[in-house]
């Protein structure tokens, strides 16, 4: 890994990001898996969590100005797109991959035109445990491969959660990971940052959090 004290490394997204961070405090890490990344890099780079619980692109794109690009990040994160699909089965609110896939495009665009950012891209996952999720996979799956047709437009790095989370259910158990399906247990915080870290160049046994 090449980071230093001068980077700034910003994850951006939804409560899985967010992970109960203190929004009134800007240092706020929350307890999730943007904690273990800050805690593996020590005192090298500044580290900023912008996640917000409850976020749909179209809420994250809204907010995108102010809290992700004026903020200036020399490495960014977004990890978005399970709420599209949730907030679809729950309260009915639609939204349409085209739609999705061109907020997320714009984001992107964004970032690359007004920053001189490396750029990340953790895609959407789901561990179903809960009755019915099952029949949301179907709407995430289109999700998935516009965050990975975005990414792999705008050069970014990707974090194939909807791959190794499924994996590591298999052996662990899905509500070990994710006891409801979506929201990561503390040992699923710890795939994420590990994969993450690797993703980053870290080595593989270093990358391994304890």
């Amino acid at each position: 890994m090449r980071f230093t004290e001068t980077d700034r490394l910003l994850f951006a997204g939804d409560s899985i990001t967010d992970s109960s961070r203190d929004r009134t405090d800007p240092a706020s890490l929350g307890k999730g898996y943007v904690r273990q990344i800050a805690d593996f890099l020590g005192d090298g780079p500044e580290v900023i969590n912008r996640g917000v619980n409850g976020n749909r692109i179209y809420d994250l794109e809204a907010r995108w100005a102010t809290d992700v690009l004026a903020a200036r990040p020399t490495v960014l994160t977004v990890k978005i797109g399970i709420n599209d699909t949730w907030r679809t089965f729950d309260r009915g609110l639609s939204s349409p991959i085209g739609k999705f896939r061109a907020a997320y495009t714009r984001l992107l665009a964004g970032a690359r035109e007004h920053l001189p950012a490396e750029l990340y891209v953790i895609t959407p996952f789901l561990l179903p445990v809960e009755p019915g999720q099952r029949e949301w996979l179907g709407d995430l799956a289109p999700r998935v491969e516009a965050a990975i047709d975005v990414a792999t437009e705008f050069g970014a790095r990707l974090v194939r959660a909807d791959l190794f989370m499924p994996r590591a259910a298999a052996e662990h158990g899905a509500a070990t990971l994710a006891p409801d399906g979506v929201h990561p247990s503390p040992l699923g915080h710890r795939l994420l940052a590990e994969a993450w870290l690797a993703a980053a160049g870290a080595p593989v046994e270093e990358a391994r959090l304890t």
